[in-house]
């Protein structure tokens, strides 16, 4: 139950409702959040939205790698690319997701996959490649981004086609065929849109821990449905 009525779900099985995953091992779901969003700013002030985010995903451990406006359906829309620690320490996760705000709710498609037995491979061949000096840089959103997990050039979308299974690549390349096909409910592409206060600093939510991909969204309000496939 959200206001995605239907998406193009090729490759992926519904595991339980609004999750699905893929043979490759990657996560797919589909999100309802009934209350105002945590964004820092209005889709309207990028700089200043990116920046907001990129310091509260660093304050809770993670690393923002881009945080890009579009849209969703054509609603306006910001997506983010982010990763984080996995608990046990071994590798990382990476998250992207379409967050699609409104005034008082918001809806969210979200696509992650972890790396496996091997991991850090990416990073050590890019920076061989471009050597220590250039591989970490300080944060495009902000100098002041501090924390958390650094910002280097081996995340870059450059060089996903060296590394096609890729956890990264992989996420972003779903992301990027699934959001297309996104269909919203009119009721919910018509509501007001999000106007963050201008004293708002309030963080956005956290990254989810990976063994807990499809956190329990709020009650949806019971003009939304889900479709199950385009």
């Amino acid at each position: 139950m959200t206001p995605i009525t239907s998406m193009d779900l090729t490759g992926f099985t519904e595991r339980e409702p609004g999750v699905w995953t893929d043979e490759r091992g990657l996560v797919l779901s589909v999100h309802f959040f009934d209350l105002v969003p945590d964004l820092p700013a209005p889709l309207d002030q990028p700089d200043r939205l990116r920046h907001g985010l990129a310091r509260s995903v660093a304050r809770a451990g993670a690393g923002l790698i881009e945080a890009v406006l579009g849209e969703v359906d054509s609603v306006p829309a910001v997506r983010q690319l982010v990763k984080v620690r996995r608990p046990d320490g071994h590798g990382q996760v990476f998250l992207g997701s379409w967050t699609v705000p409104k005034a008082g709710c918001s809806a969210v498609v979200k696509v992650q996959a972890g790396e496996g037995p091997m991991t850090g491979l990416r990073e050590a061949v890019v920076l061989d490649r471009v050597g220590p000096e250039r591989y970490f840089t300080p944060h495009p959103y902000g100098a002041d981004v501090a924390g958390g997990l650094p910002h280097h050039v081996a995340d870059g979308e450059e060089w996903d086609a060296q590394f096609p299974e890729h956890p990264l690549t992989q996420v972003r390349t779903a992301l990027a065929r699934i959001a297309p096909t996104v269909v919203l409910h009119d009721g919910f592409a018509s509501l007001p849109p999000f106007a963050a206060s201008p004293a708002a600093a309030a963080p956005p939510a956290e990254p989810e821990e990976p063994e807990e991909p499809a956190a329990e969204p709020r009650a949806p309000r019971r003009w939304f449905r889900r479709g199950r496939s385009a």
